[in-house]
C-alpha cells in the first residue's frame, strides 16, 4: 500500500529527465524498480526530516528556557517520541545501503567528517535526555542541558550540510568514488543550506512546543516562534537567490519543464501560510503546513537531481544515477515486498504513539 502513495511522485520524477534504464530491471505500473526505490529512500528520509525535525528544533531552543520546570516540560514534550522518530533515520540508512550501495559508499567517503560528527551528536543527544534527571545536582542538569541543546542544533545543521553537498555535487573518478579533499564539504552553499535547515527545524519545533505548553512557557515559546519564522524566511530567500545566481543545474529542470514549477510554488505557499495560521493561533494546522514545507522542499530537491543522485562536480560526467548505483533487480524486488509490508506497520506504530501522548505536557514522578 505504501508504494501506491508514491506513484504520483514517480510520474513527476519521470518527467524531470530522461535516462536509459539499466537493462533487466522490472517495473510496477510502468515505473522501474530503481526509480521506485529512489522514491522509497526519499520517502523515508522525508519522514525522518518531518518527525525528528521538530524534536531537533525543540532541543535547539532548550537553553532559551531559564526555569527548571520549563526545561522539564520542553524535554517531556519530545520525551515519548524522540527515540521512535530516530527509527526513521535507521530505516533510511538501511534502505540507502540496500538499494544504492554505490551511493552509500561514496557518500560516506565524501561526508566522513560531518557524518561522524552527526553520529557523535546523535549519541550525546540521546544520553543527555536520559541522564539529565538521574541526579538532583544543578550543575549536572545544566551540563546535560547544554549537551542536549548543542547536539540538537548541530544535528539539524549537519543534515543541511550533507544535503547541500549532495545538491552541489562532489568530485568523482571513473570508478564512481570520491576523489576530492576531506574538507570539500565546507563550502558556502552547504553552510547556507545547513543554517536554513536549522532555522526550518527550529520553527517546526517551536510550533510543536506551542501545542504542548501552557501559561508563561507558552507565551515564551510563541515569541521564539515569531523569531524563528522571520529567520527561516530570510535564510530561505537568500538560499533561493544563491541557487538561481550561482548553481544553475538546480533550476535547469524547472526551466525546461515549467509544469514542475508547481511543487516549489506549493512550498512557497505553504511557508507563507505558516505565519498566517500562527497569528490566528491555529497551531495544529501551522504544524501540518510546516511538515508539508519540509516534504515539498525535499521533493523539489529530488526533482532537480533525478535521475542523478550524486552529481560529479569535476565535469568528467561520472555521475551516480538511480541506474548505475543501484542493487540487483532481484534484491530490489524482495526489498520492495518488505517495504509494502513493513511500511504501513511503521506508519501505524508512529500514529499510535502520537495519539497516545497527544495533548499538553503534565509533569509527574515518571517524567524526565
Amino acid at each position: 500500500m505504501k508504494l501506491l502513495y508514491l506513484l504520483p511522485l514517480a510520474f513527476i520524477l519521470t518527467a524531470c529527465g530522461e535516462s536509459d534504464a539499466a537493462p533487466g530491471y522490472s517495473s510496477l505500473l510502468g515505473i522501474d524498480y530503481p526509480t521506485l526505490w529512489f522514491l522509497v529512500v526519499g520517502a523515508v528520509f522525508t519522514g525522518y526530516g518531518i518527525l525528528d525535525g521538530f524534536d531537533l528544533g525543540a532541543g535547539a531552543w532548550h537553553l532559551f528556557f531559564r526555569k527548571e520546570e520549563s526545561r522539564r516540560i520542553a524535554l517531556n514534550a519530545v520525551g515519548p517520541v524522540w527515540d521512535g522518530n530516530e527509527v526513521w533515520l535507521v530505516i533510511g540508512g538501511g534502505t540507502l545501503f540496500a538499494g544504492f550501495p554505490v551511493v552509500y559508499g561514496t557518500l560516506f567517503s565524501a561526508m566522513y567528517v560531518p557524518l561522524m560528527l552527526f553520529l557523535f551528536a546523535l549519541i550525546f543527544r540521546a544520553i543527555s535526555i536520559e541522564f539529565r534527571g538521574k541526579e538532583p545536582m544543578q550543575w549536572w542538569r545544566n551540563m546535560w542541558d547544554v549537551s542536549y541543546s548543542v547536539s540538537s542544533a548541530l544535528l539539524a545543521f549537519l543534515l543541511g550540510v550533507v544535503l547541500g553537498n549532495v545538491l552541489l555535487g562532489m568530485p568523482l573518478d571513473d570508478r564512481l568514488e570520491f576523489s576530492g579533499d576531506w574538507l570539500n564539504f565546507i563550502n558556502p552553499f552547504a553552510i547556507l543550506v545547513g543554517l536554513t535547515a536549522l532555522a526550518l527545524f527550529m520553527m517546526h519545533g517551536a510550533i510543536y512546543l506551542t501545542m504542548k505548553t501552557e501559561g508563561r512557557l507558552f507565551a515564551k515559546v510563541n515569541k521564539l516562534l515569531q523569531k524563528s519564522i522571520i529567520a527561516f524566511v530570510l535564510l530561505f530567500a537568500v538560499l533561493t537567490l544563491y541557487v538561481l545566481l550561482y548553481i544553475p543545474h538546480l533550476s535547469d529542470g524547472l526551466k525546461e519543464n515549467p509544469l514542475l514549477l508547481g511543487v516549489p510554488i506549493l512550498a512557497i505557499l505553504a511557508i507563507a501560510n505558516i505565519p498566517r495560521l500562527v497569528s490566528k493561533r491555529k497551531y495544529l494546522p501551522a504544524f501540518i503546513f510546516s511538515a508539508i514545507t519540509v516534504g515539498l522542499l525535499l521533493i523539489t530537491a529530488a526533482m532537480e537531481l533525478y535521475p542523478v543522485i550524486i552529481l560529479d562536480s569535476s565535469g568528467s560526467g561520472n555521475d551516480i544515477t538511480v541506474y548505475n548505483g543501484v542493487a540487483s533487480n532481484k534484491s530490489l524486488g524482495i526489498m520492495l515486498t518488505f517495504v509494502a509490508i513493513g511500511g504501513p506497520m511503521a506508519i501505524g506504530y508512529t500514529a499510535f504513539v502520537y495519539k497516545t501522548f497527544w495533548g499538553k505536557v503534565r509533569l509527574d514522578e515518571h517524567s524526565y
